[in-house]
C-alpha cells in the first residue's frame, strides 16, 4: 500500500507499442520495485553505450544510482522503461531544470532528457517510441521543452532527436551536441510519428502473413477437426515454408501427421516458429499462448471461440508480454497468395485465385461468403492478394491490416466487412490516406445497434448515429455499401476497370427494354445516361464490337454499360459467349488494367484517349460470365447491380480528384486561444470530478458561454432576464425594440409551436400583452424563465452543432432548424477539424440546401458568413478537447450576415488525463496499441 509520502503511480502512462520490426514492447513508468531489473538491464549494455550515456566509463551502477533511477516523483523527475517479458530493453528519463540547468520544480517548463537502449535492441525504433511517450508525460506535467546533451559519436541517438520532427536549436558546446526543442505536437512531428506507426504496424501484419515456419497447435489424431483442416489448406496452397503439427495428446513415438512433423509441444519444435495457428478448446488457449511466448513464437492466429472479454484481455496482455501479436480469437484465419508464400492458414481448404484484392472480415461466415462470391467472379475479377479474418479482433484490427495494404504493391483494392470500430478516428485517418491511391469498400454489420458492441468485441461505445458515421466515412473516401453482394460487385469493378472521369454513361445492347432499365437506373443513382444505342436482337458480335468502340470514342461518355440477351433461335449465327467476350475486350482496348492511374483513369493502348470503364449486363448467356472475367470485364445479372457499382466508382473517382485539393484550415487574427483556455481552466476547476466517465460534462452558464464563443469571434445576441412584466419592459428599452419574448424552460425551449416564443414585439403595450398571455397560458414566470432579446434580421433559421463523440471525436453538424433536421434528419456531418472546402460542402450537402440559395425566388442568404461560423466553431472544439458539446440554435442567416440567437456549451470536468494529454479520440498522442 502506498504511504502518504510516496507519489501516485501514473498507470495511465502504461502503453503497448509496436516497434519497427513488427514486435511489441510495453512502455511503463519505472518504480522502486524495478531495482533488480535495472541492474540486470545495465549489465547487458555495452561499455560503449554506457560511455555515450554518461560521457565517461561507467561499468556498473552504484546503490545510489539505482535509487536515483528508480525513485521518481512523476512530476519533476520521470523515468520510463521499454519492457519485453520481465526485462528492460531501454530506459528514458527527464529531470526538470531551470534556466541555469540546475534541478528545478514547479513552474519551470524545461527538462533534460536522456536515453539508454540495450545494444541487442538498437535499430528497432525503441528510442523513438520512448521519446514520444516521455514527451507526452512531460507535457502533462507542464514541461514544454527538452534539452539533451549527446556525444557527436553517438549518431544513433542524435538521429532519434533530429528525426523526431520537433523544431530544434542545435549547438556544439564542450565537446557535445546540445539540443533544445519544443515538445508540443507539430504538423511535422505528427507526420513523422504516423509514418513510423505505419511502418511498424504494417511490418507486424507482414510478419503474420509471410511466415517461414508455421506451427498448427491442436491437430487432432483423427483425420478431422479445425487443426487438420488448416494442415490441408497449407498443403493444398503449396505453402513455401515449413509446417509442424502440435498436440499434447500425440503418442510419444508419433513423428508425423499428414506428412507433417508432429510434436507434443511447441517447445519441441527444433527451429524458430514465426506463426502459430491455435485450434484448441477455449480453456486451453492461455496455456498454449504462454508456451508460444516462452518458445519465441512471433505471432498467433487463434481460431478458438467462446472466449469472454476478460479472457481476451488476459490473452492479449500475455501475448504482448512476450512481444507477440494475436489475430482473433474466433478468427477464421489468414491467406497470402504471393508466389513466394502461398499461405492458407484458414478453415477453408480451398485457396482463392491470386489477384489484386485485399479482404478483411471480422466474421468467419462472411469471410467464407465473400471468398466464395469472389471465386464465382472468376480469375480475372475475384482474385485475392491477402485475406485476414480477425474474429473478435482482440489485438490485430482492421486498422493494422489497412496499414499493411497501404503500401502493399500486390493490393490495389481493399474490401472490408466490419462489425465494430476499435478506433474509428484512426480508421478515418488511415482510410483517407489509403483511399487517395486505392479504393476501400466497406460493409458494416450491426449498423443499427451502435449502443452495444457485438458479442465478444471489447470496443468503446459511441453515440453518433449510423447515418453520421456513413457520411464521415465518405468524407474519408471510403465506399460504404449495404450488403455483401454490393461489396463484391463494387470490388470486382474497381479491381479490373479504370475509374470513370465523370458521370456520363453510354448504354448499348441488343434488347431495347434492358437498355431502358439501365437508363432509368442511371438516372435514379445520379448518373447522366446518354442516348441508348439499340443494336436490336439481330446484332452480331461484330455489331457489339463496332458499337462499343464508337461509344468509347465519344467524348460525351465517361463509362459504358453493355447489355445483352441470348440470341433468338433462327437468327444467323451470331457467335458464342467466348467470341462476344473477346469482341468486347478488343473494343474496350486497354481498360482492364486496374485503378492506379494518377488521375483516376488510365491511358488506352494507343496512349491517346483515357481508358473508360466497361461493364456488362446480360441475361442467361451461358459461359459469358467466365469468358468476360478472364478478360477483366465485370458482368452483372441485373442493370441495377451494374449501375450501383458504377455509381460508387463515379463518386469515389470524384472524391479522389477533389482530395488533391482538400482545402485549408484558415487562420483568424481575432481568435484568442489563450483567453479561451484560461476561461475553460477556471470553469473546470469548479466542476465535479468525473473519474468514472471520461466524457461526463457540465453546462456553462450563459455568460461563460458567450465569453468563450466571443474569444473565437462568434457573437451571441444577448438576452436579458424578464422575471416579471416590468423587468421585460426595462430589458426591451435597454436592447431596443422590436424584441422577442422567449421562455427558456427546457421543455419549451425553441418551441414556437407551443407559444413559448413571441416575435416582433414593437412597443411596450405589445410586450406587456404578450407577457400576460404567455404566463396565463403556459405557467408562472419562475417555471418559464422568460427572457427578452432584440430581434435579428430576417433570414433562414439553421442549427450548428459540435459534439465530441467518445469514440470518433469531435463532429461538426449542420442543418436547417425545425422539421428538416428534427423530423427528416436532414443533417450533414464532418469530422473536426474542417477545412474551408469541408465547410462549403457541409452547407451544400443537406437535401434542403436550396432554401439557402434562393429557392422559389427567395433572397439567397450569406453562405460565406455561415461557412466562416462553421470554421470558427471547428477551431474552437479542435483547440480545446475538453469541450464536449456546442449547440448554436437557432442561427439566423440573412442575406447579409448572420445572428446566433442562442448557444449552449458543455465542458468535461477534471479527470485522469490520458498519457498524451489529449482525450482518447484526439489521435494526437504517442503511438500505442489499444489497451486491454
Amino acid at each position: 500500500m502506498r504511504t502518504p509520502s510516496e507519489p501516485a503511480y501514473p498507470a495511465h502512462w502504461e502503453a503497448d507499442v509496436v516497434l519497427r520490426d513488427g514486435g511489441t514492447a510495453r512502455i511503463r513508468p519505472i518504480t522502486p520495485d524495478d531495482a533488480d531489473r535495472l541492474v540486470r538491464f545495465y549489465e547487458q549494455v555495452s561499455d560503449q553505450s554506457k560511455y555515450y550515456r554518461f560521457f565517461a566509463p561507467y561499468p556498473r551502477l552504484s546503490a545510489r544510482d539505482v535509487r536515483r533511477f528508480t525513485h521518481h516523483d512523476y512530476v519533476d523527475r520521470v523515468g520510463l522503461a521499454a519492457v519485453v517479458g520481465d526485462e528492460f530493453i531501454a530506459t528514458v528519463r527527464y529531470d526538470r531544470i531551470d534556466a541555469s540547468g540546475r534541478s528545478a520544480s514547479g513552474s519551470a517548463d524545461e527538462a533534460e532528457v536522456a536515453f539508454l537502449v540495450r545494444d541487442d535492441h538498437q535499430g528497432r525504433g525503441v528510442g523513438s517510441a520512448l521519446l514520444e511517450h516521455i514527451a507526452a508525460c512531460a507535457r502533462e506535467r507542464g514541461v514544454r521543452r527538452f534539452v539533451a546533451e549527446v556525444l557527436p559519436a553517438n549518431t544513433k541517438m542524435v538521429k532519434v532527436f533530429t528525426d523526431a520532427g520537433y523544431s530544434q536549436k542545435r549547438t556544439f558546446e564542450d565537446g557535445a551536441v546540445h539540443l533544445t526543442f519544443g515538445i508540443e505536437p507539430t504538423e511535422q512531428s505528427l507526420a513523422v510519428m504516423r509514418a513510423r506507426e505505419q511502418r511498424a504496424e504494417a511490418r507486424s501484419v507482414q510478419r503474420l502473413l509471410s511466415p517461414g515456419t508455421v506451427a498448427v497447435i491442436g491437430v487432432s489424431r483423427a483425420p478431422r477437426g479445425a487443426g487438420r483442416t488448416v494442415l490441408a489448406g497449407l498443403r493444398e496452397a503449396g505453402f513455401t515454408g515449413r509446417v509442424h503439427a502440435v498436440n499434447r495428446a500425440f503418442e510419444a513415438e508419433r513423428t508425423e501427421v499428414d506428412s507433417v512433423p508432429a510434436h507434443r509441444s511447441v517447445r519441441e519444435i527444433p527451429e524458430p516458429v514465426d506463426l502459430a495457428v491455435v485450434a484448441v478448446p477455449a480453456g486451453e488457449v492461455s496455456g498454449v499462448v504462454a508456451e508460444c511466448g516462452e518458445r519465441g513464437v512471433r505471432g498467433l492466429v487463434v481460431l478458438s471461440a467462446d472466449i469472454g472479454r476478460d479472457e481476451q484481455r488476459a490473452l492479449v496482455r500475455q501475448a504482448r508480454y512476450h512481444g507477440m501479436r494475436i489475430i482473433g480469437p474466433n478468427a477464421f484465419g489468414v491467406i497470402n497468395t504471393a508466389p513466394d508464400v502461398r499461405l492458407n492458414a484458414t478453415l477453408s481448404p480451398e485457396t482463392p485465385e491470386r489477384g489484386r484484392i485485399g479482404l478483411f472480415t471480422q466474421s468467419g461466415a462472411i469471410g467464407i461468403s465473400v471468398l466464395a462470391a469472389l471465386h464465382r467472379r472468376g480469375r480475372g475479377l475475384g482474385g485475392v492478394s491477402s485475406f485476414v479474418s480477425a474474429g473478435d479482433r482482440a489485438d490485430v484490427s482492421g486498422n493494422d491490416v489497412l496499414q499493411y495494404w497501404d503500401d502493399d504493391p500486390d493490393t490495389d483494392v481493399v474490401l472490408m466487412y466490419l462489425e465494430s470500430f476499435g478506433n474509428p478516428r484512426k480508421f478515418n485517418r488511415l482510410a483517407r490516406r489509403t483511399a487517395a491511391r486505392k479504393p476501400i469498400v466497406v460493409v458494416k454489420g450491426a449498423r443499427h445497434n451502435a449502443s452495444a458492441p457485438p458479442p465478444g468485441h471489447a470496443v468503446p461505445v459511441g453515440r453518433t448515429p449510423d447515418a453520421a458515421v456513413s457520411s464521415l466515412l465518405r468524407q474519408a473516401g471510403v465506399i460504404r455499401v449495404d450488403t455483401v453482394t454490393e461489396l463484391v460487385d463494387v470490388g470486382a469493378l474497381l479491381a479490373a476497370q479504370p475509374l470513370p472521369a465523370g458521370p456520363r454513361v453510354g448504354i448499348l445492347g441488343n434488347a431495347e427494354s434492358l437498355c431502358l432499365l439501365t437508363y432509368d437506373a442511371c438516372l435514379a443513382r445520379g448518373l447522366r445516361p446518354q442516348p441508348v444505342t439499340d443494336l436490336t436482337t439481330e446484332a452480331t458480335t461484330e455489331d457489339f464490337r463496332r458499337a462499343l468502340r464508337a461509344t468509347l470514342a465519344d467524348p460525351a461518355t465517361d463509362a459504358v454499360v453493355v447489355t445483352a440477351i441470348p440470341w433468338v433461335d433462327g437468327v444467323q449465327d451470331t457467335g458464342s459467349a467466348e467470341e462476344l467476350a473477346e469482341a468486347l475486350r478488343e473494343a474496350a482496348g486497354g481498360t482492364g488494367t486496374g485503378t492506379d492511374g494518377a488521375d483516376g483513369v488510365h491511358e488506352g493502348e494507343d496512349g491517346g484517349r483515357p481508358a473508360k470503364p466497361v461493364v456488362v449486363v446480360h441475361l442467361a448467356i451461358e459461359g459469358l460470365d467466365a469468358a468476360l472475367a478472364e478478360r477483366g470485364l465485370p458482368a452483372y445479372p441485373a442493370p441495377e447491380r451494374a449501375v450501383d457499382a458504377l455509381s460508387e466508382a463515379v463518386r469515389y473517382a470524384r472524391w479522389r480528384r477533389e482530395a488533391r485539393s482538400p482545402g485549408r484550415v484558415p487562420e483568424y487574427d481575432d481568435i484568442d486561444e489563450q483567453g479561451a483556455a484560461a476561461l475553460l481552466e477556471g470553469v473546470r476547476g469548479r466542476l465535479p470530478r468525473s473519474e468514472g466517465d471520461t466524457r461526463r460534462s457540465e453546462p456553462l452558464n450563459p455568460g461563460e458561454t458567450a465569453d468563450l464563443l466571443g474569444h473565437y469571434g462568434i457573437a451571441v445576441r444577448p438576452v436579458l432576464p424578464a422575471p416579471d412584466a416590468d423587468a421585460a419592459v426595462a430589458a426591451a428599452e435597454r436592447l431596443g425594440y422590436p424584441v422577442a419574448l422567449k421562455t427558456t424552460a427546457p421543455h419549451l425551449r425553441h418551441r414556437a409551436d407551443l407559444g413559448g416564443v413571441r416575435l416582433d414585439l414593437a412597443d411596450e403595450s405589445g410586450l406587456r400583452h404578450a407577457y400576460t398571455e404567455l404566463t396565463e397560458r403556459l405557467g408562472v414566470p419562475a417555471e418559464l424563465r422568460p427572457v427578452v432579446q432584440a430581434m435579428a434580421p430576417r433570414g433562414v433559421d439553421t442549427v450548428v452543432r459540435a459534439t465530441a463523440d467518445p469514440v470518433i471525436g469531435a463532429v461538426l453538424s449542420f442543418g436547417l432548424a425545425g422539421p428538416p433536421s428534427e423530423l427528416l434528419d436532414d443533417t450533414a456531418h464532418r469530422l473536426v477539424p474542417v477545412t474551408d472546402r469541408d465547410a462549403a460542402e457541409l452547407v451544400r450537402s443537406i437535401r434542403s440546401a436550396p432554401v439557402l440559395f434562393g429557392w422559389r425566388g427567395a433572397q439567397p442568404v450569406d453562405t460565406a458568413a455561415l461557412e466562416e461560423l462553421l470554421l470558427r466553431l471547428s477551431r474552437l472544439v479542435d483547440d480545446h478537447p475538453e469541450i464536449t458539446a456546442v449547440d448554436l440554435e437557432p442561427v439566423v442567416v440573412a442575406s447579409r450576415g448572420l445572428t446566433v440567437l442562442d448557444a449552449g456549451v458543455r465542458v468535461a470536468g477534471p479527470r485522469a488525463a490520458a498519457a498524451s494529454g489529449y482525450p482518447p479520440w484526439a489521435d494526437l498522442g504517442p503511438r500505442r496499441l489499444p489497451a486491454y
